[in-house]
């Protein structure tokens, strides 16, 4: 089953910038792993990407660059500042948190009168 955009949405910088803290990479890089990682049950639109891209670079979280890929194009490549990384730190942690709260929120003992 496909994980609705509802249920990510809030998440794209905390996905992005966990992805850019393994490496530079490239907004086609990042939303294939995105799909690889999620076992292709959630795909990042290009259109988010690249907004996302725009804000968190404006916000100092990430910066760009021009570099060449293998087959010699050009690519603008994505790198995490320190910035961004104490931002995913951050946004890790509230994640964990709501996590759990969740977790407990939606429990279900199996009771007949739950």
């Amino acid at each position: 089953m496909a994980i609705s955009a509802d249920e990510i949405r809030g998440h794209t910088d905390s996905i992005i910038l966990a992805r850019l803290a393994e490496g530079d990479s490239y907004g086609y890089e990042i939303g294939k792993a995105v799909r690889t990682l999620s076992g292709g049950l959630f795909e990042m639109k290009e259109a988010t990407l690249y907004t996302a891209f725009r804000r968190m670079e404006a916000e100092g979280l990430i910066e760009s660059y021009w570099g060449e890929s293998d087959i010699g194009a050009r690519r603008r490549y994505y790198h995490i500042t320190a910035k961004g990384r104490m931002a995913l730190i951050g946004q890790m942690e509230s994640w964990h948190e709501t996590k759990e709260i969740l977790d407990k929120l939606l429990s279900y003992g199996g009771t007949e009168n739950a």
